[in-house]
């Protein structure tokens, strides 16, 4: 395969996770018994601008169908970090009644709402009907359709310039990445900020997060790359916070290259995650050999825990319908034989089964119906927020547990 951003022909894979079904492609009663679509899952880098990345082989529309599952205000974590966040940004970059913010991928409003509260003008877009009806039932003005060059110029013609752009988890997701950001320099102001959220490859590296590789996430990120690919596109980083979210991830500040941000920024935080990363090696293929060596031994340790514990009788469920969930099920070979079913408290996914394994998915309110002897938390980024919730499963002696980065009992 060829880079995705610099066409560099990429000749080895670093680490090949054996086919599997789309993460959230969960599985519908009537289709439980038809045979799915499966791809491989193979983790590249590019060895000329270290840029990490999986192969297409879905369209965009595919994968973010009308039926998408992933409701971000599902989440108390996600709505308190989204509050946060704009109040922070509100301040930090002055916006008012007379400003614009643009949210590319904004789901079902969970952020633009509060910039709406605030009477800060908005607009969301979002490519999932699903996700985009729930926003616009919140007032929330939202277009449904895929953020790219051809809607950056309908944008500007409608004088949807904006004087921030915001872009959470969304950038790993575009598979065409020079075009996506073509797009954000295009609607843009000369003095606006673009905020980018995304996973942090070192780490998915230095934390063993192979979960978070799957079909929709086309790109996992350093510094590093990210310096030179907005580079490209005479766009800057002049800003960066450190975020717990998704295991650690990090927040961009973004503008135009020698607008008055750029040229006013001494870029202090920039450096000093750029500079970790390259003392851990991000520049170097041999450093990305570690994922597959930690990934296995994490198989093994699970698979040896989980069926010690099945052998000895005990009643095996997992907490959360997550796609990290899925990769980390289907690469260990985890089935219903194993765990009889996934927790979940997304009403748009119960009923349905994860992909390949086919376990089923059930309310929360099951969990005291069952009376698990261990849960197994796949949304392990969650599991402080998930435990909470689940204090009451200690009256029977449930055991919770998390595999990633290693093997811990929680409770």
């Amino acid at each position: 395969m060829r880079c995705k951003f610099c066409n560099t022909k990429i000749k080895e894979p670093c680490f090949d996770l054996g086919s599997t079904a789309v993460s959230n492609d969960l599985i519908i009663q009537e289709k439980l018994n038809h045979s799915e679509k499966i791809y491989p899952l193979v983790f590249y880098v590019c060895p000329k601008c270290f840029l990490a990345q999986t192969e297409q082989y879905q369209k965009g529309y595919e994968i973010f169908s009308d039926d998408y599952v992933y409701f971000s205000s599902c989440s108390s974590y996600w709505l308190e970090h989204s509050k946060r966040y704009v109040e922070n940004v509100i301040d930090k970059l002055g916006l008012d009644d007379q400003s614009f913010v643009l949210e590319i991928a904004s789901n079902d409003g969970y952020l633009l709402t509060n910039f709406v509260e605030k009477n800060i003008r908005c607009l969301g877009i979002e490519p999932t009907r699903s996700t985009a009806l729930e926003a616009m039932k919140k007032g929330i003005p939202t277009i449904v359709d895929f953020f790219n060059l051809e809607l950056a110029d309908i944008l500007i013609k409608d004088g949807h310039k904006a004087d921030l752009i915001i872009a959470n988890n969304v950038l790993a997701h575009v598979p065409n990445i020079n075009d996506f950001i073509a797009s954000f320099k295009k609607v843009l102001k000369r003095n606006g900020t673009i905020t980018i959220e995304a996973p942090h490859l070192l780490n998915l590296i230095e934390e063993n997060q192979f979960d978070t590789i799957y079909h929709e996430h086309f790109f996992y990120f350093s510094v590093f790359n990210l310096i030179n690919i907005f580079k490209e596109h005479d766009l800057s980083i002049y800003d960066i916070e450190e975020l717990k979210t998704h295991g650690g991830s990090i927040r961009l500040y973004v503008t135009h290259t020698n607008s008055s941000i750029d040229a006013n920024s001494d870029k202090r935080s920039v450096h000093e995650v750029l500079n970790r990363e390259l003392n851990c090696g991000i520049d170097s293929l041999e450093y990305y050999n570690n994922l597959k060596t930690n990934a296995f031994k994490t198989k093994i340790i699970a698979l040896q825990y989980l069926l010690e514990k099945k052998s000895n009788g005990k009643k095996i469920i997992a907490f959360g319908a997550a796609a990290k969930g899925n990769t980390f099920l289907n690469y260990c070979g985890i089935k219903k034989d194993i765990i009889d079913v996934v927790v979940d408290e997304t009403p748009y996914k119960i009923g349905r089964y994860m992909p390949q394994s086919k376990i089923p998915i059930v309310p929360f309110e099951e969990i005291k119906k069952l009376r698990p002897d261990i849960i197994v938390l796949l949304p392990w980024n969650h599991k402080d927020e998930i435990v909470e919730k689940l204090v009451f499963t200690r009256e029977w002696g449930c055991e919770i547990v998390v595999f990633i980065p290693k093997l811990k009992v929680l409770q």
